[in-house]
């Protein structure tokens, strides 16, 4: 292997052309602060600070399904959240000292970021604390088995017949407590459901004990095996009873949609909102729906008339939704309708499109189970199609076929593939890769935005192609409608289905699948709103930067991608290279309701 030296003086906002045989040329970046700022090291080492101890502090179970909760955190383990809330403690005392007054743009949006984040998993596990010394009473054996746990972790010896005597003192404790329980009232479902998961948590902990010593010591094999799983089986039935003591609430009862979801609540809502630096209430984002959703009702008629059909929307709509291919032709549909996207993409030069990335994405068809919460094509680095197959039944094909009809799916491939998920998964994973702020507003608001700007660039062809694109732009102010009504308590699973079906269009079975997804899909409250809003953002900002001409479509692009995910408020402070302070707090009003 050939080694190749840069001297010092040349690593420094130069670009390096690699030849690679039968590859198109590559420019890569030397500067040394393209994929850096004065927080790097600082964030890097808490990422890696943060994993080792919560490896060190696991269980094999998951964790409680508390608010917020992060795969691999123990919220039942009070020595686990003590050690991490100690680590957050540590690295904010460490940041006071980092100089912020000193740092450029990208540090202090850095600090402010990570701050926030910081912040945001101290609150959540001072929550988790307060939900475990509330349902600590249901776990009374909880300690017992702990204490058992902990000298495991440096291989201390064990006493196998003392240790059968403690699983059988605790199996005992846990009879008691499942009978108590059988006597007692009903609890708050939030709970029943914590305490359910706290005692899973247990049955992981005893587990990984287990399966340390069973088979290698050999007193430990002898005396342990059988009272461990009869411990280990009461606790699986014991965490089942607590689960079906939680008390149904009102907002969790079925509509007949057969959709059960939770409700954020407003003061939640505003709670996330303020996090993403979102300054509006959800009602005000609600009347932003509303004046978009009117926007969209006048170009609507628009399209219809053009296409023969008058006021009559629904009619003109239906045309293009019989429109669908046949059968097993929509891989080479959307394989052609991809190509339209890009060549236009190119044709404005618009953003820089890799080689790499337009070579390296996937297809795949999507499963028929995975279509009742999907309902629509996904992207990424895979298109996954939507579309029936063979085990579908009859109205359950042509509600697919209709649904993914080709002026449906024009509407949104560069949504998915590129200049969409497929390019931002490529670019954010080769530029800044320490920025760890993912969220929906730039992910979602990212993809939503170039539906926005291709519209004004006239990449619809005919009334057709208009009224498909405005489908997908509707269906994108209905999400705000229906998710923020729901999670304010204003709204049931089975008005929002009808809402889809009556003002966008929907097919019956795809605003179902919509909604479902929406609400148990295991997406955030403010994931479905985050479409349109972060679209708004960007193209807000678009106005402020090129349509001033202070950059080019192209420039203004590739900054989006180069600076990573995150709030577009912090985008635009770096873009805009804006005085920042430690205690920013959200004020950019980006769309105007007057």
């Amino acid at each position: 292997m050939r080694k190749i030296f840069f001297p010092a003086s040349l690593l420094t906002g130069c670009l390096i052309t690699l030849s690679i045989p039968g590859q198109s040329q590559t420019q890569v970046s030397t500067d040394l602060y393209a994929q850096a700022s004065e927080m790097t090291n600082i964030m890097v080492q808490y990422n890696a600070d943060r994993g080792s101890l919560t490896r060190f502090y696991s269980t094999t179970a998951s964790a409680f399904e508390g608010r917020g909760m992060r795969e691999g955190q123990n919220a039942s383990s009070p020595e686990r959240r003590q050690r991490l809330l100690k680590l957050i403690d540590d690295y904010e005392k460490m940041m006071a000292k980092s100089g912020f007054e000193k740092m450029s743009v990208n540090g202090k949006v850095d600090y402010i970021l990570f701050h926030r984040n910081l912040e945001d998993e101290k609150e959540r596990m001072l929550e988790d604390g307060k939900t475990y010394d509330q349902i600590v009473k249901y776990i009374p054996f909880a300690t017992r088995i702990y204490t058992l746990e902990k000298p495991r972790r440096r291989g201390a010896n064990v006493d196998g017949q003392a240790v059968a005597k403690e699983l059988n003192d605790i199996y005992h404790q846990i009879e008691t407590a499942k009978a108590e329980l059988k006597k007692g009232p009903s609890m708050e479902a939030s709970l029943a459901t914590a305490a359910s998961g706290a005692v899973r948590d247990l049955q992981g902990v005893l587990k990984n004990y287990f399966s340390f010593y069973n088979g290698y010591d050999p007193m430990f094999t002898w005396w342990v095996p059988k009272t461990y799983s009869s411990v280990d089986s009461l606790l699986g039935s014991y965490a089942n009873d607590l689960r079906s003591k939680g008390k149904e609430t009102t907002d969790q009862k079925d509509d007949g949609s057969g959709i059960i979801g939770k409700r954020a609540g407003r003061e939640e809502l505003i709670r996330q909102l303020r996090k993403e630096f979102i300054p509006y209430t959800p009602e005000e984002l609600v009347d932003i729906a509303n004046k978009e959703f009117a926007w969209c009702d006048a170009e609507l008629l628009k399209a219809s008339k053009e296409m023969g059909f008058g006021n009559d929307w629904k009619a003109a709509q239906e045309k293009l939704k019989n429109s669908y291919v046949p059968a097993g032709q929509q891989p080479a549909a959307m394989y052609d309708l991809y190509q339209q996207s890009v060549e236009f993409l190119k044709k404005h030069d618009l953003v820089t499109i890799p080689a790499l990335a337009e070579e390296s994405w996937r297809m795949y068809m999507m499963s028929p189970e995975r279509q009742l919460v999907a309902p629509f094509f996904l992207g990424g680095e895979s298109l996954i199609i939507s579309y029936p197959t063979n085990t579908m039944e009859y109205e359950d094909k042509l509600m697919s076929m209709r649904g993914n009809n080709p002026f449906f799916s024009r509407a949104t491939v560069h949504h998915e593939l590129i200049a969409g998920h497929h390019l931002q998964q490529y670019m954010t994973s080769r530029n800044k890769t320490y920025r760890n702020f993912g969220t929906p507003f730039w992910t979602e608001g990212n993809s939503l935005y170039w539906e926005l700007l291709l519209w004004d660039l006239k990449f619809p062809r005919s009334a057709e192609d208009r009224m498909g694109m405005l489908f997908w732009r509707m269906h994108r102010c209905a999400r705000i409608i229906f998710s923020l009504n729901y999670h304010l308590g204003t709204w049931t699973p089975q008005q929002c289905i009808d809402f889809l079906v009556d003002r966008v269009g929907h097919e019956r079975a795809n605003a179902e699948g919509e909604v479902r997804r929406s609400f148990v899909g295991g997406y955030p409250p403010l994931y479905q709103l985050a479409y349109m809003i972060g679209g708004m953002q960007l193209y807000s900002l678009k106005k402020e930067l090129v349509d001033t001409k202070k950059m080019t479509y192209k420039q203004f692009h590739d900054a989006i991608f180069r600076e990573n995910a995150m709030p577009i408020e912090m985008l635009r402070a770096i873009l805009i290279n804006q005085p920042l302070k430690p205690d920013y707090k959200t004020s950019w009003r980006f769309y105007d309701l007057k």
